[in-house]
């Protein structure tokens, strides 16, 4: 089938994929991709959606991945494995016109590194069920890539931030919290950062790369969280020991890794400046919005 020139197709029309979306549209791509439920169909702004659950394959999106350029995987892996592998495997492995494949992962695969730097070659110690399928599915995705001779790329993402999902946001909805683990820091990436990093990817495809995206400033959780109620001039809550706090067994798998990351790869391969290199600069921006 005939492609045309920029179609982007997303496998998760999440907050990665509308921010990477908002970037492109602009300058004619066309983008389109997939979203869980009809209820949030008509309010993503993309050229068209396809409702996809997980459970099974669809002509109409075997068709836009026929005719698409370039592919974004956000999906995580499901207790059964990736669900974009086990309903289109077949489709993407044939899809030689496919110019970029990115998928989105996680530093959660590195697990505890006790507060050290890790870079693309640390070992992966995932800790929890998510992050060991993660592994499984990053594995999965290039040897598709390595068996194809497609431009597979896979993307290990800290916690992203952006409009509409970051600690302004949190602090104004009573639900931030100042939880002190001593030691323990964090990384973060400003969405804007992300879509520079796909998208100077997709200028410059490396077939089989992996790329940490972070910003420079790993931090203490809490310490951000403080930022982020200073800026707005209200009063930050007491510190809550880790040990009393009353966390979900996702929060309490952040808390227990701890890792700071290098994102010297992105910057030495694909060129990347930072807009927002620390979660100061980037809160700061976000408060302009509100």
């Amino acid at each position: 089938m005939r492609t045309h020139a920029n179609r982007l197709f997303c496998f998760g029309l999440g907050f990665s994929s509308l921010a990477l979306a908002e970037s492109l549209l602009p300058k004619g791509w066309h983008v389109s991709g997939t979203c869980r439920g009809s209820d949030r169909q008509d309010a993503i702004k993309v050229n068209n959606t396809f409702l996809f659950d997980g459970s099974c394959a669809t002509p109409e999106i075997s068709k836009a991945i026929s005719s698409a350029t370039h592919l974004l995987i956000t999906i995580p892996p499901q207790l059964s494995g990736d669900v974009v592998l086990e309903n289109f495997s077949e489709e993407i492995s044939k899809a030689s016109h496919l110019q970029w494949i990115g998928y989105i992962s996680s530093t959660g695969v590195y697990g505890d590194a006790q507060g050290e730097w890790v870079d693309e070659s640390s070992p992966l110690r995932g800790s929890t069920d998510l992050n060991r399928r993660r592994v499984e599915a990053e594995s999965a995705w290039l040897k598709l890539g390595q068996d194809h001779g497609l431009p597979v790329m896979i993307f290990r993402c800290v916690c992203i931030y952006g409009p509409g999902r970051n600690l302004l946001v949190s602090v104004q909805q009573g639900r931030a919290r100042r939880i002190d683990k001593p030691g323990l820091v964090f990384s973060r990436i400003h969405a804007e950062d992300l879509v520079q990093t796909l998208t100077a990817s997709m200028k410059k495809p490396q077939p089989g790369e992996i790329y940490n995206v972070s910003d420079d400033c790993p931090c203490p959780p809490a310490e951000a969280v403080k930022y982020a109620f200073d800026l707005l001039g209200v009063e930050p809550p007491p510190l809550i020991p880790y040990e009393k706090a009353d966390l979900s067994p996702t929060a309490k798998g952040f808390y227990n890794t701890n890792k700071r990351i290098s994102n010297k790869k992105i910057k030495e391969e694909l060129g990347v400046k930072l807009c927002y290199p620390d979660y100061r600069s980037g809160l700061k921006a976000l408060l302009k919005g509100f």
